[in-house]
C-alpha cells in the first residue's frame, strides 16, 4: 500500500527539518513558523518529535525574537508581503548561524529580490543555506482527510459563507478561487499525482477545477521544472491515476445540520474540537486532550456509534485492571515487595522471576494505554452529559427518519414546543433538515412551525437564508431527491445500561442505543458513481477534464476509459465535516470486502475548504440570512 497523505506530508516535513542538503547535520536548532505554518505543523509532529528532528526553540515568525548567533534557523511561512519582510528584518538584525527559508506555497521574484538585497545589505548572504518552495498548503488531519482552513485561518477567508455571500466582489472571489486552487495543486504535488478531474458544472466547484487543471497542464508543459516528473512521481498513485471529485457544498444542505451518533463526529459537534486537540471540562478548569494518530481505541472507534464506544471503553478498563493484577500476583507468588527491581538483583531467572520480568517490562506500555482510555473515559462523559442534556438521541433518530423519508412517531410541531427535548438551536436543525428533506412546504405551514421556533428562542436568520437559496438553486429538485431518497433510518434496541457495570463512569439510563443502518449520503453517492464510472446517475452530469490531455479544448473531452478508479480524492467547496468523511471511509471498506483477487482496494481521501460542525455551520447561515 502507498504511502497516505498524511504520511508523504509528514516526510517532507521531516526534509525539511533535517537540513541534509547542506552537510553535516547541525545537533540543534529553531524553528520559526507564521499561523499557517503553525496549523500545518500541529495535527502533524509533537513536541517530541521536533525534538528528536533537533528543533529545540520554535517561535512565532512575528513574536519578538532574541538573537541566536550561533543556531541555524528554519523557516516555516507564507510568502507574503508581511512576511517577507518580517524575514528581511531578521537578516538584518543578524538573528542567527543560518537562514533555511521553507515557503508553503510558490515565492515570487520580487520577494526573492527583497530577500537577497536584504541579505546583501547585511553581509550575511554566506548565511542562506536554502530556499524551497515546499507546496504544503493545506492541512491534513488524518490519513485519509485535510482541509484548507478552520475558524481562526488566517486570509483568505475560505468558508461558505465568504463564497455564498451576495456583496462579494470579482476581486475577493478571484482571491478565493486562486488560493483553494492553489492548495489542490500542493496536494497534487505532495502526491506526486495529476488527477482526472470531475466537477459539477454552473458553480464555485467548476470554476475551481477549470483553474487546477490549467495550472496542472501549463505545469506539465514545461518538462524540464515539471512538479511531477518520473523522479517525484512515486508510490502507487503514479501508475493508478486518481479521480479528483470536485462537488459544492449545495449538493447537500442537510447533512452538515445533521445530529450525529458517532464517535469523532459527536466529539466535534458538542465540545472544542480543532486540529485534532478535543476541549473537555473539568469542574473549573478544562482539560485539552491530543487525539493521537498512535491512540488505538481512537482509530479503531473514533467512527463507532456512541453506545459501541462506551462498551468498548468499559472492556478495556476491565482488561488493563485484569493485567494489574496480574503483576500484582506474580510479585506476591514470588514474595517480592515494592522494590521489584532490587529483588530482581537478588534472584535467578528462573520461570518464574523470568514471568515477572516481563511483567514488568510490559508496564510502560500498560500505563500508556491506561492513559488513553482514561482520557477516552473523560472525553466520552462530556459527550454523554451533553447527549442527556440536549435529548440528542432523540433528535438524531428524528433527523434520520426525515432524511430516509419515513414518518415520525410524533408530530414535528409536537418536538419544537416540547421544553423537554433539546435547545432551540437542536430544534431548528431538526426544522431545517425537515424543510430541507421536504418537496413543498406551504407558507401556512411554515408559518406555524416559525412562531414554534421563536417561541423556543429560535433565530430563524438561517431558515431566511435557506428559503432564498432554495428559491434560487436551478438544481433543487434534484437536489432534494438525492437527500432525501436514502434508503438508512434508525432502529431503538433495549437499553443497553445493563452492558455497563454500575463501577463504570457511564451511566447510560434514559439514553437510546440506536442502531443506524449504513447508507449512503449525496457526497458519497457521487463518489461511487464516478468511481464505479456508471452511467444513468448524477455523475453522467458532471464534467470531465483531464490535465494530461495538452490541447486546450475540454469542452471536447469525453472520458477515456471505463475502467473503475481505484483512488478518489473528493474535495468540497464550501465546507465538509466528519459525518461525510466518514460515510466516505465506510463506503470504502464495504466496497472492498466485495472486490475480488486481484482487484486493487478502494481508496477515498476527504478533503473540503474548511472544517465545521453544525453550530459553526448554522452560524454561517445566519449571517448569510441576516444580509438584504
Amino acid at each position: 500500500m502507498a504511502a497516505s497523505l498524511r504520511e508523504r506530508q509528514v516526510e517532507a516535513l521531516r526534509a525539511m527539518l533535517q537540513l541534509q542538503a547542506g552537510g553535516q547535520e547541525p545537533s540543534w536548532k529553531v524553528l520559526v513558523y507564521d499561523k499557517t505554518g503553525q496549523d500545518i505543523l500541529g495535527p502533524l509532529l509533537s513536541v517530541k518529535e521536533l525534538r528528536d528532528l533537533g528543533v529545540t526553540l520554535y517561535l512565532q515568525l512575528h513574536s519578538d525574537r532574541d538573537s541566536i548567533p550561533d543556531a541555524p534557523a528554519v523557516y516555516f511561512c507564507l510568502p507574503t508581503p508581511e512576511n517577507v519582510q518580517r524575514l528581511c528584518q531578521d537578516l538584518g538584525n543578524q538573528l542567527y548561524g543560518g537562514y533555511h527559508y521553507n515557503f508553503i506555497s510558490p515565492v515570487s521574484r520580487p520577494q526573492l529580490e527583497d530577500i537577497a538585497t536584504a541579505a546583501l545589505q547585511a553581509g550575511c548572504e554566506h548565511l542562506v543555506q536554502r530556499l524551497f518552495d515546499q507546496y504544503t498548503n493545506f492541512i491534513c488531519l488524518e490519513d485519509d482527510m485535510f482541509c484548507l482552513a478552520h475558524q481562526g485561518s488566517p486570509p483568505p477567508d475560505v468558508s461558505y459563507y465568504s463564497l455564498s455571500r451576495g456583496e462579494v466582489t470579482d476581486t475577493e472571489m478571484e482571491t478565493m478561487l486562486s488560493s483553494i486552487t492553489d492548495s489542490l495543486f500542493a496536494l497534487c504535488v505532495t502526491l506526486g499525482t495529476v488527477p482526472i478531474i470531475r466537477c459539477p458544472a454552473g458553480n464555485a466547484a467548476e470554476a475551481v477545477a477549470e483553474r487546477l487543471e490549467r495550472k496542472l497542464r501549463d505545469n506539465l508543459r514545461d518538462a524540464r521544472n515539471s512538479l511531477f516528473s518520473d523522479g517525484t512521481a512515486t508510490g502507487r498513485y503514479s501508475f493508478h491515476r486518481p479521480v479528483l471529485v470536485l462537488v459544492d457544498r449545495s449538493v447537500d444542505m442537510a447533512t452538515p445540520l445533521h445530529h450525529t451518533w458517532t464517535y469523532q463526529a459527536l466529539a466535534h459537534d458538542v465540545l472544542k474540537y480543532q486540529q485534532n486537540r478535543v476541549t473537555v471540562p473539568a469542574g473549573a478548569k478544562e482539560k485539552v486532550f491530543e487525539l493521537e494518530q498512535g491512540d488505538e481505541f481512537w482509530t479503531t472507534h473514533k467512527g463507532s456509534p456512541f453506545p459501541q464506544v462506551a462498551e468498548a471503553i468499559q472492556e478495556a478498563l476491565e482488561e488493563i485492571k485484569g493485567r494489574e493484577e496480574e503483576i500484582r500476583q506474580v510479585k506476591k507468588d514470588l514474595g517480592l515487595g515494592d522494590d521489584t527491581d532490587a529483588a530482581l538483583a537478588n534472584l535467578n531467572l528462573s520461570d518464574g522471576t523470568a514471568k515477572l520480568t516481563s511483567a514488568v517490562s510490559s508496564l510502560p506500555q500498560l500505563l500508556e494505554r491506561k492513559r488513553l482510555i482514561d482520557q477516552h473515559c473523560s472525553l466520552a462523559t462530556s459527550v454523554l452529559d451533553a447527549i442527556k442534556q440536549r435529548r440528542l438521541d432523540v433528535f438524531f433518530e428524528l433527523e434520520e427518519k426525515l432524511m430516509a423519508g419515513q414518518s415520525l412517531d410524533r408530530s414535528l410541531m409536537e418536538v419544537l414546543e416540547d421544553p423537554e427535548n433539546g435547545v432551540a438551536e437542536d430544534k431548528l436543525r431538526l426544522f431545517l433538515i425537515f424543510f430541507l428533506s421536504s418537496p413543498a412546504v406551504s407558507e401556512a405551514e411554515l408559518e406555524q412551525y416559525s412562531a414554534a421556533l421563536q417561541a423556543a428562542g429560535a433565530d430563524l436568520a438561517p431558515l431566511t437564508y435557506l428559503r432564498r437559496w432554495r428559491s434560487f438553486t436551478q438544481q433543487s429538485s434534484k437536489t432534494l431527491e438525492v437527500a432525501g431518497g436514502q434508503q438508512g433510518g434508525t432502529r431503538a434496541v433495549n437499553m443497553f445500561s445493563s452492558l455497563i457495570s454500575q463501577s463504570s463512569n457511564f451511566v447510560m439510563a434514559g439514553v437510546k442505543n440506536l442502531v443506524v443502518k449504513r447508507h449512503n449520503l449525496p457526497v458519497t453517492r457521487v463518489v461511487d458513481e464516478i468511481m464505479e464510472q456508471r452511467q444513468g446517475g448524477v455523475g453522467d452530469s458532471y464534467r470531465y477534464l483531464d490535465p494530461k490531455i495538452l490541447r486546450n479544448n475540454d469542452s471536447s473531452q469525453t472520458p477515456r476509459t471505463k475502467t473503475p478508479f481505484s483512488d478518489a480524492l473528493v474535495f468540497v467547496v464550501g465546507g465538509g465535516n466528519y459525518i461525510e468523511h466518514q460515510n466516505l471511509q465506510e463506503y470504502v471498506k464495504s466496497r472492498n470486502v466485495s472486490l475480488g483477487v486481484g482487484v486493487p482496494p478502494r481508496r477515498v481521501v476527504y478533503g473540503c475548504t474548511q472544517l465545521t460542525n453544525a453550530h459553526q455551520f448554522l452560524a454561517q447561515l445566519a449571517r448569510l440570512g441576516g444580509q438584504k
